[in-house]
């Protein structure tokens, strides 16, 4: 059968009957992601470079960002084989769960593509128009929706961090929410993509925390007794954001500062939309306000910027997203990558607090 891979080993050899454990093969496929990255990464790097995919740079953006042009882009398709490869071979795929978050990062994934391609290959400076990317995203975004709220089982309850009782019932006003968060997080991400390993460095934490998320939420004892939503079937894609996590540092190595590769939009736009989906799976789409808050701020700032500038005709930062405004204010640019990891983390830390204070 095409949905069985490695996973029903367990069940046809005792040799493989360590399959069986999530927590294994949710290890296997971090391990699997990372070596695929170094396996594959350098061929990605020289097709990209071959098919002259270089990166076009803002002449109003800051000076220093001039020297990366030329630098090829739409590295994150390593990203996304590097993520569904090893889900489709440790991952049990008669999950439901598994396939919805793919869909949205394969889904993703080629509309960035495409816009890419156009701009990098053809050399049409536009791409696709913004209409045209939202409403493929809403559209994505929406259908998740709808399945969701015609999944027997599937509440349409939002919980909120150290509320326990605060869990309203949005009805079929979940399905726009659902696509609110999907498409939120696709956006934020894309935003902060403007530094040499800016994005995928909180992607890859973000992933972490959910991974830890998506154990608890698919164990009825724990979700249980740490008082947060049973999602039966949620626990499957810890592997998935093992794979996340995996194919984040295996990126980068190569993107790290300075850059080898940049992930494009078929990397940001597929990898926001995954983490907003796994928030939503899991019940914990007010969580990935607190765990992505460095994505949160990008993407406010951007709005404030146009918003402030549009009513006021001042401007609110020197440049947005709010990492250009600190690159304008002289400080360099490994100093604002590293700062924003750490800031991650702490909110990732903060996050993982809530599961004690509800």
């Amino acid at each position: 059968m095409l949905y069985h891979l490695l996973y029903p080993l367990a069940a046809d050899y005792r040799l493989f009957n360590v399959f069986k454990y999530l927590t294994f093969r949710t290890i296997y496929a971090m391990i699997t992601a990372l070596v695929l990255s170094f396996i594959v990464g350098p061929w990605v790097v020289r097709k990209l470079e071959g098919l002259q995919a270089r990166q076009v740079i803002r002449t109003d953006g800051p000076e220093s960002h001039l020297k990366k042009q030329g630098t090829p882009t739409m590295g994150g398709v390593l990203i996304l084989v590097c993520i569904v490869v090893p889900t489709l071979l440790w991952a049990d795929l008669t999950n439901i769960f598994i396939w919805l978050t793919l869909l949205i990062l394969g889904g993703y994934g080629v509309l960035g593509f495409v816009d890419d391609y156009k701009k990098v290959v053809e050399k049409n400076p536009k791409g696709l128009s913004p209409r045209q990317k939202m409403f493929w995203q809403v559209i994505l975004a929406g259908g998740v929706g709808i399945f969701l709220y015609n999944l027997p089982g599937f509440s349409t309850e939002v919980y909120f961090p150290f509320f326990k009782r605060l869990h309203p019932e949005l009805g079929i006003l979940y399905i726009p929410f659902v696509t609110l968060v999907i498409v939120g997080a696709s956006n934020a991400v894309n935003l902060t993509d403007g530094l040499d390993g800016l994005a995928i460095g909180p992607v890859a934490i973000n992933a972490a925390t959910y991974l830890l998320f998506c154990y608890i939420a698919g164990n009825a004892r724990l979700s249980g007794y740490l008082q947060i939503p049973y999602v039966p079937g949620a626990g499957e894609l810890a592997v998935l954001c093992g794979a996340m996590v995996g194919a984040g540092l295996g990126f980068l190595w190569y993107n790290a500062y300075p850059a080898e590769v940049f992930m494009g939009d078929v990397g940001s736009l597929s990898l926001g939309g995954a983490l907003g989906t796994l928030a939503v799976l899991t019940k914990q789409e007010i969580l990935l306000v607190i765990v992505g808050g460095v994505f949160v701020v990008e993407a406010l700032s951007v709005i404030f910027q146009v918003g402030s500038y549009k009513y006021r005709g001042k401007r609110i930062f020197r440049m947005a997203p709010i990492h250009h405004h600190f690159e304008l204010k002289g400080v360099a640019e490994p100093k604002i990558i590293v700062r924003f990891w750490i800031i991650t983390i702490i909110l990732a830390l903060v996050a993982i607090s809530t599961l004690k204070m509800r």
